[in-house]
């Protein structure tokens, strides 16, 4: 990670850590660093944004950025991230800018950058996007008179993409009562046409954007609200996005959430039934659950783990051929459809293995125990210190022993916000909250916690 750039972009709170200055200073450097080619042909940046208040102000700075570099720039309006990855790959796009927090507050915001493939930007066009950031750089030349770029609607490549999503549908959804929680974000201009056109009876929640709502007690970060309303409304399934639509949780006809690692193991399971699952292996991240990887042995499916982050595990897809992997957060990637977790996509996979097996959900799901885990976050003054200090590791290491092979700790910095997130897998719930607190009470006993 760089001094800006995390794992999933460059993530602050709008107009405190990430400013309109920042905005302009990375749309000045994207548009001459894919202006600079041999045919001098003009660079083509394509940018969407989610429902943020601020998403409008970064929005205008880049534009501003960029068609100073020269750059013509392409406006998809308020739309989920994989969409901007969709349009980048099939209209022949330099590059794209996707401006989002995700699931955080509405405060925050982040630019996302996407090279000419649709992928998270290379580590190496980040450290140079931060040295110029950072004034380390000669200054980028102004483009001049007929150099100058321009701007355009393009909400045509939205639509493209709501298009893209139907034709992967393999069946009607026709008498299927569908819940959708749009986390008054992204998804909110997309997913209803989407079910709706494949003949869904679609119920819709929390899609009325207002600048200041996003993932406000919604969405899959508040998925409690989207349990009731299936159960209220005895619908067959539900499944809740995040602010940008990048990620999907279901809710099974019972009112139980299903997480990333339940939906890996339906659609991997599916997956190799029919042939599809290359390497005969799924990617997962050290934060999957220990009772997914006990079910999907019984079912002769391998795994591999990466770190924590989509990032990661799109990178170790292009490496092996894998063509699923995820998060337990609800990243989930479907190389053969898309290069980035996708909210809307995931759901119409879901729906694809209950039409196709003719089952419920909750049937689907059954096979899988999982281990009662705990996730805490302390937010911290330094990350780094947090994690190197000696009491801390102590702390982590005796928790560690106790535990044994009966369960597992996991302690690491969050690569978007100054969170240091504790982790603990174990038999109970009690003991999951006795070793997450005896690690939280080291961190603010010590003086990290703010």
């Amino acid at each position: 990670m760089g001094k800006y750039f995390g794992t999933d972009g460059f993530r602050g709170e709008a107009n405190v850590n990430l400013t309109v200055e920042h905005a302009f200073k990375v749309g000045r450097f994207l548009g001459w660093y894919y202006g600079r080619n041999p045919k001098g042909e003009k660079c083509r940046v394509v940018i969407g944004k989610d429902t943020r208040r601020s998403s409008y102000m970064f929005e205008y700075s880049l534009v501003a950025g960029l068609t100073a570099s020269g750059a013509d720039v392409y406006l998809l309006h308020v739309t989920p991230t994989p969409s901007v990855s969709h349009v980048i790959r099939t209209e022949d796009f330099d590059c794209g800018i996707m401006i989002s927090a995700s699931h955080n507050p509405y405060y925050d915001n982040g630019i996302k950058v996407m090279n000419g493939n649709g992928e998270k930007l290379e580590e190496s066009v980040i450290k140079e996007i931060e040295k110029y950031l950072d004034g380390e750089m000669e200054e980028i030349p102004l483009a001049k008179r007929e150099e100058i770029g321009k701007t355009q609607d393009f909400s045509a490549g939205r639509n493209r993409y709501i298009g893209y999503l139907i034709s992967i549908a393999t069946r009607s959804f026709k008498g299927k009562k569908v819940g959708l929680d749009c986390a008054n974000g992204s998804a909110s201009t997309i997913a209803k046409s989407v079910f709706d056109a494949l003949g869904a009876d679609t119920y819709v929640i929390n899609s009325e954007p207002n600048g200041l709502n996003i993932n406000k007690d919604c969405g899959s970060t508040h998925i409690e609200h989207l349990q009731a309303y299936v159960k209220e409304h005895g619908l067959d399934v539900g499944f809740a996005y995040d602010g940008d639509a990048d990620r999907c949780l279901a809710v099974d006809e019972n009112g139980n959430v299903v997480d990333g690692d339940l939906i890996l193991y339906v659609c991997g399971k599916y997956m190799k039934e029919q042939g599809m699952l290359r390497n005969n292996k799924i990617v997962t991240t050290v934060m999957s659950n220990l009772g997914l990887y006990k079910a999907l042995d019984k079912v002769g499916i391998e795994y591999d783990k990466t770190a924590v982050g989509d990032k990661y595990v799109y990178e170790n897809m292009v490496q092996t051929g894998n063509v699923l992997g995820g998060e337990q957060s609800g990243h989930i990637i479907f190389s053969k459809y898309a290069t980035t977790g996708d909210g809307i996509l995931t759901s119409l996979k879901i729906m694809e293995v209950m039409l196709e097996k003719k089952q419920s959900l909750g049937k689907l799901v059954s096979e899988v125990t999982i281990l009662p885990q705990l996730l805490k976050n302390v937010r911290v003054a330094d990350k780094a210190a947090a994690l190197g200090d000696p009491d801390v590791q102590k702390a982590a290491a005796d928790v560690e022993k106790a535990l044994g092979n009966d369960g597992r700790l996991l302690l690491r910095e969050s690569g978007t916000e100054p969170l240091i997130r504790v982790m603990v897998e174990a038999e109970t719930q009690e003991l999951c909250e006795k070793y997450v607190g005896q690690v939280i009470d080291t961190l603010i006993a010590k003086g990290h916690a703010v």
